[in-house]
């Protein structure tokens, strides 16, 4: 995700789900006088990972908390989103179609 031109830095979380106990979501600072969607990060994002592995949303926030060295302080972004849904639209993508088969 850091490959895409609109994205400053970028952290994945896991958020609970109902279905699969957790679930990736995208913590995502934009770089300044840049816009990007969801749906745009998830274009970029699929072919490069295994279906699974992609988030299944997106939050944009203007920083992410870091430790005084300098790391992201993942356990305070996941308090921050721990009741974040998934996101619908993205959901659907991921549905297989009428005649789906799986190995």
């Amino acid at each position: 995700m850091m490959a895409h031109p609109a994205v400053a830095e970028a952290v994945v979380i896991a958020v609970p789900h109902a279905r699969w106990t957790e679930r990736p979501l995208a913590v995502v600072v934009r770089k300044p006088g840049t816009d990007v969607s969801p749906t745009q990060l998830h274009a970029h994002l699929d072919g490069k990972f295994a279906k699974w592995w992609l988030p299944d949303g997106y939050e944009f926030v203007e920083q992410i908390p870091r430790t005084s060295t300098g790391k992201f302080q993942k356990l305070k972004v996941r308090e921050m989103f721990a009741d974040r849904q998934p996101d619908a639209a993205l959901q659907e993508r991921r549905q297989p179609g009428p005649g789906a088969r799986f190995r």
